[in-house]
């Protein structure tokens, strides 16, 4: 294989991971903050893909993705904060002892509830969006107009996502509550606004991955199923817990697909990153930035 081939398969997985970092990225998130891991993730990365096709099909037009995915995000947020209010609430405000096995039993509750709505509301067709631009080349790489989309909407929403996180007072707040829950509420924040707000953010997150995969990934009911097997294969990579990890595991997640497909075979791609992540577990149990649990 001649370096300019090695090269696009590598730009090819740099694009695709990044990607991929965005469901990872929400999922650490709200573990991060609220200390649960959200096991509907992929459900809300599916209904993000159905109201991006719905907007774009009836109202808006493909040429109007970037009117759809903010539409999007801010409607699956607003679900988030109505589901974390209502479900996941109650585990801390009423005393309920195992927290984790609590929001295991709701979260994999609303996975089965949504893609079942799914199917009543959609069908179990698969939808496929219209082209959101054309071709282009991405220095030595051919790519979709949808793949590359995808890439600049993901960068753009990493870096927003970086502003809120590091330069904002909600922020603060944030890395305050992921460090200490307790300490926090002495500083007078609202823990539990702060956790509805988390959850509504880390599900947007999901949903806006959704949306700009749709035209390549397809529209179904199942369609947030593999995207949460990658979303928690790169948080193990990456350190559970770990924002910098998140992106860093997608990167490393996409290079192997990409490198393993054309070094071996692509039809065992999904099959390189477990093989990856198996060594690098043995290796670091906690992950690339994972820390490990304080005992004392």
């Amino acid at each position: 294989m001649d370096a300019f081939l090695l090269s696009q398969y590598v730009l090819s997985g740099l694009v695709i991971g990044v990607i991929y970092s965005l469901m990872a990225l929400g999922i650490t998130f709200i573990y991060g903050i609220m200390k649960m891991i959200n096991w509907a993730m992929g459900e809300f990365y599916m209904i993000g893909s159905y109201v991006q096709y719905a907007l774009l099909a009836t109202v808006l037009g493909p040429g109007r993705w970037w009117i759809a995915l903010p539409l999007t995000m801010g409607a699956v947020f607003v679900l988030g904060l109505v589901t974390q209010r209502v479900l996941l609430r109650p585990m801390y405000v009423r005393g309920i002892e195992r927290r984790d096995e609590y929001a295991t039993i709701v979260t994999i509750a609303l996975m089965v509830l949504f893609r079942n709505l799914a199917v009543v509301l959609g069908g179990p067709n698969q939808y496929a969006p219209r082209d959101y631009a054309r071709p282009t080349t991405l220095l030595t790489l051919p790519i979709s107009g949808n793949r590359f989309v995808a890439l600049i909407a993901t960068l753009a929403l990493l870096a927003l996502f970086y502003l809120l996180v590091k330069r904002t007072w909600i922020g603060t707040a944030f890395r305050g509550a992921a460090q200490n829950r307790v300490g926090i509420q002495t500083a007078g924040v609202d823990v539990l606004r702060l956790d509805m707000l988390a959850f509504g953010v880390g599900v947007a997150l999901a949903a806006a991955a959704g949306a700009l995969l749709a035209p390549d990934f397809l529209v179904y009911p199942e369609g947030g199923a593999i995207s949460t097997f990658k979303g928690f294969e790169i948080i193990v990579i990456g350190g559970l817990g770990s924002i910098l990890g998140s992106v860093v595991g997608g990167v490393l997640l996409g290079l192997i697909e990409a490198l393993g497909s054309v070094f071996f075979s692509a039809a065992y791609k999904d099959l390189y990153g477990f093989v990856f992540l198996i060594g690098l577990l043995v290796i670091r149990p906690t992950g690339l930035f994972g820390e490990r649990e304080r005992t004392v």
